[in-house]
């Protein structure tokens, strides 16, 4: 299948570049359809030569105070039978947003057009919480849109690491900017980097974007960290231009994921639409956030393969447990119509 180009896209009202013609009148993957059997099949054959499994998730606890105000992780463990210490159990709450996870087509839409992901109105996507007890009869309203659509597809296939942060400081250099304030990182410095890695990008490809945040978050103190959940929302990130959204789509990218809070350069430049918009407005494009990548970079600077197998299973999740406007959801639930999941990702070599 050929897929158009970015600038032969049409435009959606003042934006350029909307993919809803490309994939079928009701698709709910967006560009996880370029995920395809033969794709997947290729890179698995390809990528797993030793074995080797990378985790990409940090641990739900943190961050211990989330940015964008979003509620702080609770992880409470009780035993079963009174006074018999040897049978528990886990009960998790958080906000699906607040650590490693995809931001899915129901996390943001076309702000000023009041629409998702092929024009579905956002006010025809039901909020609260719904009990939905027969599995097999359920609301296509609450399902529409819904993570569980890359749940049950998988976001499989060629993984490709960008170490932006071993790009920028080799040779004893310091990073050029803070990772906790805004700062634009351009398609130059992307395929500047991609070429000193030796990497060649093709269709299907998962991109994760190494940039600084959780290594900054691991050395720094406490003090800083506590004050990442009420200071001002500024972060480095890809810069939100027309360059970009050309590199992100003419490359095809599947999915692409950093370890920045949000993935784009925070806050937008005043006067412009939120990357955000493009990428699962327009596209239906996984953005992660908060991927670990600390320990893949190392061991792909160590054996200099920066291409791996990617394998990320999002959480099949009903929209039962949806508790007014925050997705709050508990692990022993499921939720059909989710708008962000942790990734539950890994690399494999």
């Amino acid at each position: 299948m050929r897929l158009p180009s970015f600038d032969e896209l049409p435009e959606f009202h003042d934006q350029p570049g909307c993919a809803w013609s490309v994939w079928p009148e009701k698709d709910e993957l967006g560009t996880v359809n370029l995920l395809t059997e033969e794709v997947v099949k290729r890179a698995a054959q390809e990528e797993i030569r030793t074995g080797k499994s990378i985790s990409l998730n940090w641990p739900v606890n943190f961050p211990e105070h989330p940015a964008f105000e979003r509620k702080t992780p609770e992880v409470t463990q009780s035993i079963k039978i009174p006074q018999v210490f040897t049978v528990r159990d886990d009960e998790i709450h958080l906000n699906t947003q607040s650590g490693t996870q995809w931001d899915g087509m129901r996390h943001f839409g076309l702000v000023h057009d009041g629409v998702y992901y092929k024009g579905i109105p956002a006010d025809s996507l039901p909020l609260g919480r719904h009990p939905i007890p027969d599995p097999l009869n359920i609301d296509p309203k609450l399902s529409k849109l819904g993570i569980q659509n890359w749940a049950k597809h998988g976001i499989c296939g060629r993984g490709v690491l960008l170490d932006l942060v071993h790009f920028y400081t080799e040779g004893d250099k310091d990073l050029p900017y803070d990772p906790f304030e805004s700062h634009p990182i351009g398609v130059a410095d992307l395929e500047a980097c991609a070429k000193k890695q030796g990497v060649e990008f093709r269709p299907g490809d998962i991109l994760l974007l190494r940039a600084g945040f959780i290594r900054k978050y691991n050395t720094t103190t406490n003090e800083i960290r506590a004050v990442l959940g009420s200071k001002e929302e500024t972060f480095a990130g890809i810069v939100n231009s027309i360059d970009m959204k050309r590199f992100l789509w003419n490359n095809h990218f599947a999915a692409v994921a950093s370890d920045q809070p949000a993935l784009e350069c925070w806050p937008a430049p005043k006067g412009t639409h939120h990357l955000h918009e493009t990428l699962l407005g327009l596209w239906g494009m996984p953005i992660g956030e908060f991927f670990d990548l600390e320990d893949l970079a190392e061991y792909c600077k160590e054996t200099g393969r920066y291409t791996f197998y990617f394998s990320s299973w999002p959480l099949n999740m009903y929209f039962s447990s949806l508790y007014e406007t925050v997705p709050l959801m508990t692990f022993n639930a499921c939720r059909i119509g989710g708008c962000a999941s942790p990734a539950n990702a890994a690399a494999q070599f």
